[in-house]
C-alpha cells in the first residue's frame, strides 16, 4: 500500500500564467526596481552636491556640520528600520507568515547597518566640535544600547537558525526592542546635554537658510528611497535562502513526494 503526498510547490510550478501585456503592473513589476535603483543614484550624487556646494558653510561649526547632512538621513533610517521590524513582528506573532518574519530580519540588518554609521558619523563630528570621539550623554547612550539591542536580534537569528521558535523569539525581542527608539529620539529633550537638539526642527526656523532645509530633506527623501532598495534585495535574499535551505531538507531527508508503506 502507498500512500502519496502532496510534493512542495516550488516558486513558479502550477502558477497561472503570466501575461504578456504590458499593463501598468507589469510594466512596474519589470522596470520599478532598476526605476528605483536610478532615483536612489540620482539622488545621492543630488544630495551630495546640495551638501558641499549648494548649502552654505555653518558660521559656528564650520565644513564639519556638512557631516549632518548624511548622519540626520541615517538617523532617521535607522529609526524607521527598526519601526518595520516592531511591526514586521507583531504581524508575525499573529499570523504566523514567515514572509513577515523575512521583512523583519531584512529590516534589522539595514537598521544596524545605519545605526553603525550614525556612531561613526557623530563621533567624527563630536572629536571635530568638542574635541572629543565620545561622552556618555544620554543620546549617544541610548543609541549605542539601540545598537546593542539589534546586533542581539541578529546574533538570536544566526544561532537560533530558521526556526519557528528563533523567529518568535526574536519578534518578541523586535518588538520589546523598540522601545529604545522613542527613549533614544526625545533623550536630548528629557535630558540636558552637548547634543544638539532637533536638526529638523531647527533647520525649519526662519533663522536657518532655507537651502540648509532643502539640502537636508533631499537626503532625507534620497535615504528612504535607499532603504526601500536594500529592503527589496534583501528580502528577496531572505526568501531565496529559505526555499534552498527547505530543498536541501528535503533532499536530506528523502522527502520526494512519495512514500512506501
Amino acid at each position: 500500500m502507498s500512500t502519496v503526498t502532496s510534493r512542495p510547490r516550488t516558486p513558479g510550478q502550477d502558477s497561472p500564467p503570466r501575461s504578456s501585456g504590458s499593463g501598468p503592473m507589469e510594466l512596474a513589476r519589470r522596470y520599478g526596481e532598476s526605476a528605483l535603483g536610478a532615483a536612489v543614484a540620482i539622488g545621492m550624487i543630488l544630495s551630495i552636491w546640495a551638501a558641499f556646494l549648494y548649502a552654505p558653510t555653518d558660521s559656528i561649526q564650520g565644513p564639519i556640520q556638512r557631516i549632518t547632512y548624511f548622519h540626520v538621513p541615517m538617523a532617521w533610517l535607522a529609526y524607521l528600520a527598526f519601526f518595520v521590524v516592531f511591526i514586521a513582528s507583531i504581524v508575525y506573532l499573529i499570523r504566523r507568515d514567515e514572509r513577515w518574519d523575512w521583512v523583519a530580519r531584512a529590516s534589522a540588518e539595514v537598521g544596524v547597518i545605519f545605526t553603525t554609521l550614525v556612531l561613526i558619523s557623530g563621533s567624527i563630528w563630536g572629536e571635530a566640535f568638542w574635541g572629543t570621539w565620545w561622552t556618555g550623554e544620554a543620546k549617544l547612550t541610548t543609541t549605542l544600547i539601540l545598537w546593542f539591542i539589534y546586533v542581539a536580534y541578529l546574533l538570536l537569528r544566526f544561532y537560533s537558525g530558521r526556526t519557528e521558535s528563533g523567529a518568535r523569539n526574536a519578534a518578541v525581542l523586535g518588538i520589546l526592542g523598540f522601545v529604545d527608539v522613542p527613549i533614544n529620539y526625545f533623550a536630548v529633550t528629557w535630558w540636558r546635554g552637548v547634543h544638539p537638539e532637533s536638526y529638523v526642527q531647527n533647520s525649519a526656523t526662519g533663522a536657518t537658510p532655507a537651502s540648509v532645509f532643502i539640502a537636508l530633506l533631499l537626503a532625507v527623501a534620497t535615504f528612504t528611497l535607499l532603504y526601500a532598495f536594500l529592503m527589496i534585495q534583501l528580502y528577496r535574499l531572505e526568501r531565496y535562502t529559505t526555499e534552498a535551505q527547505q530543498l536541501r531538507a528535503r533532499v536530506e531527508y528523502g522527502d520526494d513526494g512519495a512514500t512506501g508503506e
